[in-house]
């Protein structure tokens, strides 16, 4: 790949006083991460030359980017977009409303360039849901925030590793809300969204997608729930009328301890810990989450802030890199897609259909 092919990576550092600096400087202590893009960071000088000092990281380069011109850009070296004014204090470990808020800040000046064509895909490191105060509404989480700057209803959360990929019905909300919320519309939008990605970002061909109940032993035909029965299977039905290779509803216990999810491309859980149990008990410090269903790419390490261990270099990057590879994997097949979608005789053989 030449440096002109090469896609610009954004990378917001998340909260400051988490470990999102931490990772992203261990990341790129390794020059083989320049090959993957050019990294384009939304921070500021305070932070990045703090943690550099801390992490005894100073001879890895960065420049400060006074102006967005992609001329200025170089792709060996961090380049800083500074997004922050600098007055404030860096606290490791500790949640504060300053930092939550700058990660806001991060956050909303990345999608501004996402938009603009100034970078070509996003990487996001953690935040603190509690300290982040948007305009309006509430904070829920990357997924659900950036989703509602493109006017996505329902993207789809998809957590993904080299042999696993896991996709989740709902995502944030209260597990007593859960059966309420789940209808086979919205399990047949949640697999539409996910046979698509599996084609377009990962290049599958003909993706199998194994589909989890919501009750123990998958309603034991009807015994333990009828969710299953009455509103699962019907999408699972609809899903291979349109020529989704779904199957299911399996009982998600039985399911991962046979290790059954091997035979699959994906799987759709019908809740939060439903699927994110089953995925880091299989990966865990190399998990990567990634949000289908929108116009632009956008990854994440699969962990949280961890104040616990900021700044005390124990932060392990694994994630974040493998965040890194996949945004510039799906950047690539979608421009593949893109080429294979306008090819003349596909667009005569889909009008024939």
């Amino acid at each position: 790949m030449t440096a002109k092919d090469k896609p610009r990576i954004g990378i917001t550092i998340g909260d400051f006083n988490g470990i999102g600096p931490e990772i992203l400087l261990k990341a790129y202590n390794d020059n083989r991460m320049f090959e993957f893009g050019v990294p384009v960071v939304y921070a500021s000088p305070k932070i990045i030359n703090h943690y550099k000092h801390l992490l005894k990281l100073d001879k890895l380069q960065h420049q400060i980017l006074k102006n967005k011109d992609i001329k200025n850009l170089q792709p060996k070296i961090l380049n800083i977009v500074n997004c922050l004014d600098d007055s404030f204090d860096i606290k490791p470990g500790e949640a504060s409303d300053i930092s939550g808020q700058a990660a806001l800040t991060l956050i909303d000046e990345a999608l501004d360039d996402l938009k603009a064509g100034y970078i070509d895909l996003l990487v996001t490191c953690p935040v603190n849901k509690n300290t982040i105060v948007p305009k309006e509404g509430t904070f829920s989480g990357h997924t659900e925030y950036i989703a509602a700057q493109y006017e996505a209803a329902e993207p789809l959360m998809f957590l993904v590793s080299d042999g696993f990929r896991m996709g989740l019905v709902t995502t944030h909300i209260p597990i007593k809300d859960v059966a309420a919320t789940i209808s086979t519309k919205k399990i047949l939008d949640k697999l539409r969204l996910m046979n698509h990605s599996l084609i377009q970002d990962f290049g599958c061909h003909q993706p199998r997608i194994a589909v989890f109940g919501l009750n123990p032993h998958a309603g034991d035909n009807g015994l333990i729930g009828k969710e299953e029965k009455e509103i699962i299977y019907p999408a699972i039905v609809k899903a291979q009328e349109e020529k989704i290779l779904a199957y299911g509803p399996y009982p998600a216990d039985g399911f991962m301890g046979a290790g059954h999810f091997k035979k699959f491309d994906a799987v759709l859980a019908m809740y939060h810990d439903q699927g994110l149990v089953a995925f880091k008990s299989v990966v865990f410090s190399e998990g990567v989450n990634y949000t289908a269903g929108l116009p632009i790419i956008r990854t994440s390490p699969d962990h949280g802030t961890a104040f616990d261990i900021a700044g005390k270099d124990l932060a392990d990057e694994n994630s974040l890199r493998e965040a890194i590879f996949l945004a510039a994997d799906i950047f690539n097949h979608r421009r593949e897609y893109e080429l294979y979608a306008s090819n003349p005789l596909v667009i005569k053989e889909k009008k024939s259909e």
